[in-house]
């Protein structure tokens, strides 16, 4: 039950770009119409929802994104357009937001037109990553966005993985630590994600699976 305006955040490397792609299209294979990718990744340049630009295209998902992303620059500005998620509410919107405080400041120059359309705000969490593989560690990071947001999260993507390599078990020994990040925060998992190929091993043995595919530049390895 998604609701209209979703926002993906987390640490950097958590994979919350891949899941704001992946989210987008279900949202589209479902039946929503229009359905808004905004990408307010000003922290990594490297990897971006204009990667998955075609992808998003055939689904008719609409993309905005800033004008340099996909090129060398350092920053790119934020979009004017993304007041369209809120001018005019028609549709889905979901957001791509940078990692850590620093990207959540761009988050928080909406946070009055997040808070007014009711928006879930979702950290993507990944226990596979360097700097958030505890749970202590990954409260300190939410607590962190969310002051530089002005907003609160309310929600947890468990979005642990190894790309390629991951495995069964690796998604089942992961589901301890999302659950202990779910009872500090109160929070809820919504959903975890685990590669499409592998879905079907673990029918039955996760609560809210959530099938993705990986929408990655060549020689990534994480999503």
């Amino acid at each position: 039950m998604a609701k209209r305006v979703t926002v993906f955040a987390g640490h950097y490397g958590s994979g919350k770009t891949n899941i704001a792609v992946n989210f987008a299209l279900m949202l589209a294979k479902d039946g929503a119409q229009p359905v808004t990718l905004y990408d307010l990744d000003i922290v990594n340049p490297y990897f971006r929802t204009a990667d998955s630009a075609a992808e998003l295209a055939a689904s008719d998902v609409a993309l905005v994104s800033p004008a340099y992303a996909n090129t060398n620059a350092e920053a790119a500005p934020i979009p004017a357009a993304v007041m369209s998620a809120f001018d005019h509410p028609v549709g889905y919107a979901v957001f791509d937001v940078g990692g850590d405080d620093a990207g959540a400041v761009a988050l928080g120059r909406y946070s009055r037109q997040l808070r007014d359309a009711g928006a879930d705000l979702l950290m993507v969490i990944n226990k596979l990553r360097p700097l958030s593989g505890d749970a202590a560690a990954v409260l300190d990071i939410m607590r962190d966005m969310e002051r530089a947001a002005g907003l609160r999260f309310t929600g947890i993507v468990n979005n642990t993985n190894l790309a390629g390599e991951t495995t069964p078990g690796i998604i089942m020994d992961s589901l301890p630590y999302a659950e202990e990040i779910s009872r500090m925060t109160g929070l809820p998992v919504v959903f975890t994600s685990v590669r499409r190929d592998i879905a079907r091993l673990l029918k039955g043995k996760v609560d809210n699976l959530f099938p993705v595919d990986i929408y990655r530049k060549p020689g990534w390895a994480v999503f």
